[in-house]
């Protein structure tokens, strides 16, 4: 009995899930399977051997795998895609009409039937037991409310991104986690706000999962200051070009020239300035006119005299 892993629901949950026959299934195969959720259709991403188990984050279910997708099946789920349509206006008109403070993203009909997931955005918690109740009558099957957040209503809505390729957090990423700056300016993208963010409006997650790839080729270019050797001569390093693993070198008369990392050789010793680069002048050590003066100046000895107070003369004159 061979086991596979399966990504299966509107969020891409993914589990493991066993076939009982011989006959292998291969990576995009669409199945039935049982979940906790109740029956759903899935994808077929790869065999669940120790090495593709220990890729995904987190603890995936296991279950058995009911049957491959029949045309009886896919017809059935094209039918339910139309119908989440109609059950996601209902839903909304009744969220309107209860005046609930939530804003709906999706509402997710289970392949089976069992149950209807409603997602949702909302600031704090809310009370919706009345809501459920409505919904139930509404709808005649079991209701699911489901509060998300920003990148997961992302993972909900997004279709394609500025690659031109589907939205990563749609296709393959499994766990939505934070992106911080510090991941984003090993890659030196552009500080406009619009070109590092993705379509949730926060840090693209590319940051995060190419982090890996990205650090292993800075290591292996030239920091940037450094003193390199090059076919034409010493230089500095002034830029990198991490995709591409050149650098770009200035050579002082000769200009800027890029190599590749293997045309080039650490100098060893402190960097020095390349041949022909000119000094930058020594800062003003005078104070701004009109401002403080700089933390290094030393201020003049206070003169030695007579005190005055209100501007008369303390000192008392001799007759």
């Amino acid at each position: 009995m061979k086991k596979y892993i399966v990504r299966y629901g509107a969020i891409r949950l993914h589990g493991v899930f066993s076939l009982n026959s011989d006959v292998p299934l291969y990576h995009g195969t669409a199945v039935i399977v049982r979940t906790s959720r109740g029956l759903e259709a899935g994808t077929v991403l790869c065999e669940a051997d120790e090495q593709n188990v220990a890729a995904f984050a987190g603890q995936m279910e296991e279950n058995r795998l009911i049957r491959v997708m029949s045309d009886d099946d896919r017809k059935q789920r094209r039918q339910i895609a139309v119908a989440e349509k109609d059950e996601f206006v209902r839903t909304h008109a009744v969220v309107e009409r209860m005046k609930i403070p939530l804003e709906l993203v999706r509402v997710e009909h289970i392949f089976g039937g069992e149950r209807l997931i409603v997602y949702y955005t909302a600031e704090g918690r809310i009370d919706f037991r009345e809501l459920v109740k409505k919904l139930a009558s509404e709808f005649q099957t079991r209701i699911e409310m489901r509060q998300i957040h920003g990148r997961d209503v992302s993972k909900l809505m997004a279709d394609v991104g500025e690659c031109g390729r589907d939205a990563c957090c749609t296709g393959f990423l499994e766990e939505m986690r934070p992106v911080v700056m510090k991941l984003a300016k090993l890659q030196n993208p552009s500080i406009n706000p619009a070109k590092i963010s993705g379509r949730c409006g926060r840090l693209k997650c590319c940051y995060r999962f190419e982090h890996e790839h990205y650090q292993e080729l800075h290591s292996l270019l030239p920091p940037v200051g450094k003193m390199v050797q090059t076919p034409d001569g010493p230089g500095r390093v002034i830029a990198q070009e991490l995709l591409a693993k050149r650098i770009q070198v200035d050579l002082g008369p000769l200009g800027f020239k890029h190599f590749t990392v293997g045309e080039v050789r650490i100098l060893s010793g402190a960097p020095a300035a390349p041949a022909g680069a000119q000094e930058s002048p020594a800062p003003n050590p005078s104070p701004r006119r009109g401002g403080r003066p700089p933390r290094n100046h030393s201020r003049p000895p206070r003169r030695e005299g007579p005190r005055k107070e209100h501007g008369r003369d303390t000192k008392k004159k001799e007759h």
